[in-house]
């Protein structure tokens, strides 16, 4: 099992007051799942991918991945888990301004330590996988909110990480520039890799084939999409 998740708790302390984030969560997701995690503010989504992204540590419970124990690792093994096991994608982007799509896409590589060549080549491919290949010069204020969307979604695959983690991928979006965003994850997916999307938004969610629904800190629901219901959302 790629991540194995039990009985997981985050308390927050606000105050005198104690938050329970998370109340007991339990998930397994498998290598080559394609998972939309959802849930009202508040329910606990923000928390488990941050837990999941080793951006955040529970307050008990088991978090494995690869069956390496996350909540025993010190902050320089989770910082090379973040880096070679997981990309990300957030709803802001987050490239680098004046730097090209290529050499932002090549950043991760780079705090890697892989050599220039080998950076370059990996870094062509990820844009090329991605659609982007008459863009890799441009820089982020010369392409469009999909087109930077795209971009960061090829610094997120470069290092061929183990998961691929997205959140709110298409929240800067309008929504004919969100479905393709979400054609380029089917892509990924079909290419073997496990994606896992938090998500407020149903539409979004109907792209994944698996939705797993949380409130108040617990899974509410888990539940297996058909293809008829996949394909309704295309």
């Amino acid at each position: 099992m790629l991540i194995s998740i039990r009985d997981l708790h985050r308390v927050y302390e606000v105050g005198t007051e104690k938050v329970h984030a998370l109340n007991g969560v339990s998930l397994d997701i498998a290598q080559n799942e394609y998972v939309a995690i959802m849930g009202p503010s508040g329910s606990g989504k923000s928390t488990l991918m941050n837990i999941i992204g080793c951006l955040d540590t529970p307050s008990s419970g088991s978090y494995r991945l690869k069956d390496h124990e996350i909540g025993s690792m010190s902050d320089d093994e989770l910082a090379r888990i973040r880096n070679m096991e997981i990309g990300f994608v957030f709803q802001t982007f987050n490239l680098l301004a004046r730097a090209d799509a290529l050499h932002n896409v090549e950043l991760p590589l780079v705090y890697a330590g892989v050599k220039h060549e080998e950076r370059r080549k990996r870094a062509r491919e990820a844009i090329d996988l991605v659609g982007l290949s008459d863009r890799m010069k441009h820089k982020p204020n010369e392409l469009s909110g999909g087109q930077r969307q795209r971009v960061a979604i090829a610094r997120a695959l470069v290092n061929k990480p183990s998961i691929i983690l997205a959140d709110e991928p298409t929240g800067n979006l309008d929504t004919a520039t969100g479905e393709e965003i979400m054609a380029a994850f089917k892509n990924i997916w079909q290419q073997g890799n496990t994606v896992i999307l938090v998500t407020h938004e149903p539409d979004i969610a109907g792209h994944a084939n698996r939705v797993v629904r949380m409130r108040d800190g617990k899974i509410e629901s888990d539940v297996q999409q058909t293809a008829s219901v996949m394909g309704a959302r295309r």
